[in-house]
């Protein structure tokens, strides 16, 4: 392999921000830089601390007496005003977040011998939530394009079968960080409804654009509205994925009805009630707001950051900016190294861990993907160790 040994030796400049309680900078030894699970750096917002707090503090940490329902209304809101997501019913929402809420609809909206569609390469837990309830998985891949990944509309129409019954999408998309716009959702749409199939968006990366606008899938038209169920949450936007919650909602209470029945007894519906505080503070106050703003630019100058490494010191890899979420997606597929497990290469060689691309599907094989969500100093260490192997 034509590969240069870096130093094993962070430069003095590099502080890792380990703590005992990160999943993220405990999964590897403590010399590996981890780029790998969807978690930031950044420090929280502070009103959500606060939030958090006051809530224990005034003891107020019982069965919660309203259900979610001042959260659910006020999130509606928030969709309707800033996204153009009207007319969302607040009662036909079931607060778990989205990995369960995958493999809740998966379940919700299918029989034994159906299928399922996906865009691969994929979030591995859309994969997982296929298997597990032993549905097929009907792969349409993503082509590369000149702006980006792409949805194969033609492959898309040989895939789907009589044994169809849901398409899952995921916008922005995770792993690519593509932003779909309007007319690829169009067309979406128009397979959805001709084939008379249930659509399931998770769109948790929501408010994480840099280059879009985000259109919920649900915002097409009244038709698609009602049969479409959206999930999302404030995990990723506001950093608060160890809170775990999320919703799952639909103006259609019919299938909603159908993930309640699926779901009875093993989730509450009804958000934890710290969660619920954090979440609602950090949507229904200017001081969540004015985090939210200053975390999207310095996620967006990270964005940028590399962007620029990759363009001046990696031409052979193949990557496109990431219009949202803040992961970036490498082929890597250029280099002798890089055509089977990347990841574990990497790990080895320049102690960086990322996300190998094989669990997103076999499309996957020869990339990796990076969390950029982490300080300057970090990006720029891991970045040069790095270097050495995508010269």
């Amino acid at each position: 392999m034509n590969a240069v040994e870096p130093s094993a030796e962070p430069s003095a400049s590099w502080d890792a921000p380990y703590d005992t309680f990160s999943k993220k900078w405990n999964y590897y030894p403590r010399d590996v830089i981890p780029m790998w699970v969807a978690d930031m750096d950044m420090p929280h917002a502070q009103v959500i601390i606060e939030a958090v707090m006051r809530r224990i503090t005034e003891n107020r940490i019982g069965y919660p007496g309203q259900g979610g329902k001042h959260l659910a209304e006020t999130l509606v809101a928030r969709l309707s005003e800033r996204h153009g997501l009207h007319g969302l019913p607040a009662e036909n929402a079931v607060f778990m977040s989205c990995v369960p809420g995958l493999h809740a609809t998966a379940r919700a909206l299918t029989a034994p011998g159906d299928a399922i569609v996906v865009q691969t390469p994929l979030y591995g837990p859309f994969l997982d939530a296929i298997s597990t309830a032993r549905l097929q998985r009907q792969d349409n891949p993503l082509v590369p394009g000149p702006n980006g990944y792409e949805i194969d509309f033609d492959h898309l129409e040989t895939v789907i079968t009589p044994a169809t019954k849901v398409l899952m999408v995921c916008n922005p998309h995770n792993p690519t960080g593509r932003v779909w716009r309007r007319a690829e959702l169009e067309r979406l749409a128009d397979v959805v409804l001709r084939h008379r199939l249930w659509l399931v968006s998770d769109e948790l990366h929501n408010e994480l654009v840099f280059d879009g606008p985000y259109i919920p899938f649900a915002s097409l038209s009244t038709e698609l509205a009602m049969r479409t169920i959206t999930l999302t949450g404030p995990a990723k936007t506001f950093n608060t994925a160890g809170l775990s919650t999320g919703i799952t909602i639909s103006h259609s209470a019919a299938l909603i009805s159908r993930v309640r029945a699926i779901t009875h007894g093993l989730v509450s519906g009804c958000p934890n009630v710290l969660s619920e505080a954090a979440w609602l503070a950090a949507i229904a106050t200017p001081e969540g707001d004015a985090w939210h703003q200053s975390t999207l630019a310095d996620l967006r100058a990270n964005r940028d950051q590399l962007t620029a490494f990759l363009h001046d010191h990696a031409p052979r890899v193949a990557y496109h900016p990431s219009e949202g979420t803040y992961l970036a997606w490498l082929d890597v597929r250029a280099y002798d190294w890089g055509k089977e497990k990347p990841g574990d290469f990497l790990l080895e060689h320049a102690r960086v861990g990322l996300s190998d691309g094989l669990g997103y599907s076999p499309t996957g094989a020869g990339h990796v993907r990076l969390n950029f969500a982490t300080t300057r100093p970090v990006l720029d260490e891991a970045l040069n160790r790095l270097k050495p192997f995508l010269a």
